[in-house]
């Protein structure tokens, strides 16, 4: 929205600056901290007096987590309130590219929402049908990978991207929308899967929005296309004023979700967060790298698939408890430990994923 004041800028003068994807980027970061900041404690406030008994703790679970009885959840709540308002203040507000990652990052969230709401007035961890959960997150994915497809470049409509392989393409033809819809719906579940211990999504989204938020800035400037290899797609700049708005929303979170954490995050902000990795993913050809610079949610939720399946065959358990990060709880790593060295390896990650723009 404050894009337009550029076209008050005469020379070199301080409207200019509002034409700068990295300064407004900047803005959307500090703009969604101060928010967070501002309103953290007084969405707490709220949630608890409307919540009472919190979040339901699941029986199966580990001890320790009964002590966070009464934690209130929808936590997602600030970091959403935060990133709207942020994005729609700095970032323009004609590019489709930022609407179809809004689409996508809000209808998670009230799938999620929905879902927090339904544990939280039945107090019962299961919430909203799993099926539906499922079925609505195809129908969004769908919509978005179809508004990718008709936004992206001829070139690289339906298009699949390979990383280090310069100016390699696949064409997907119609299987493209179906392939966004995995891996947006994947990404989406997977962070929620993620969402275990306090602190422990919100740092690793953040660490992986940076990542992108960067890969999207480079792949949306000719220059930097034309000297790292990469397939230029116009427009995807923008795409950092998001990821820096989700940045600072994140921090402003994480701030009363460090443990022991006074809120938590929920399905409204995990399933939201999730979608809106996938959906940047999708718009900027980064699909694969997606499942580097999110190595640690794909393992996340591996662990999930793998116990399930190796249980159903065989009455046995792979590991003492899925996800993984619950595993290593019954092992004995203390909480702050297993969070701790996750953040490293997200980082990790993500300088792998960020060396695939170079590497061809």
């Amino acid at each position: 929205m404050l894009y337009w004041l550029s076209s008050l800028a005469e020379g070199g003068d301080v409207f200019n600056l509002f034409r700068y994807i990295t300064f407004r980027a900047g803005a959307a970061f500090f703009t969604a901290l101060v928010f967070g900041f501002l309103f953290g404690q007084p969405l707490i406030n709220l949630l608890r007096r409307k919540q009472k008994k919190g979040q339901p703790i699941r029986d199966d679970g580990p001890q320790t987590h009964f002590a966070k009885a009464g934690t209130p959840t929808m936590g997602g709540l600030l970091i959403l309130s935060a990133l709207l308002v942020s994005t729609l203040l700095w970032a323009r507000l004609d590019n489709p590219y930022i609407w179809i990652v809004l689409f996508v990052t809000y209808s998670f969230g009230l799938i999620g929402f929905a879902d927090d709401y339904a544990k939280v007035t039945k107090q019962n961890t299961k919430g909203v049908s799993s099926r539906i959960r499922f079925l609505l997150g195809l129908l969004i994915a769908a919509l978005a990978g179809g508004m990718a497809a008709y936004v992206h470049p001829a070139d690289l409509t339906n298009q699949l991207a390979f990383p280090v392989f310069k100016n390699a393409l696949f064409n997907l033809g119609w299987f493209f929308v179906p392939f966004a819809m995995v891996v947006i719906v994947g990404a989406a579940n997977a962070v929620n899967l993620t969402d275990g211990l306090d602190g422990l999504a919100v740092m690793p989204v953040m660490i992986a929005a940076a990542t992108l938020g960067v890969i999207a800035y480079a792949v949306g400037r000719t220059d930097f296309t034309e000297y790292l290899g990469v397939h230029y797609v116009p427009g995807t700049g923008e795409i950092l004023i998001f990821c820096a708005a989700l940045i600072g929303g994140g921090l402003g979170f994480l701030w009363y979700n460090a443990p022991p954490a006074a809120v938590f995050m929920g399905d409204t902000g995990s399933l939201a967060l999730g979608g809106a990795l996938g959906a940047i993913a999708v718009a900027t050809k980064h699909e694969i790298v997606l499942a580097i610079v999110g190595g640690l949610f794909v393992v996340e939720a591996l662990s999930v698939i793998i116990q399930v399946l190796y249980f159903k065959r065989t009455g046995k358990r792979v590991f003492l408890m899925a996800p993984i990060h619950h595993h290593f709880e019954k092992k004995g790593w203390a909480e702050p430990q297993i969070v701790i060295r996750f953040w490293i390896i997200s980082v990790i990650l993500a300088l792998i994923g960020l060396a695939t723009l170079k590497v061809r």
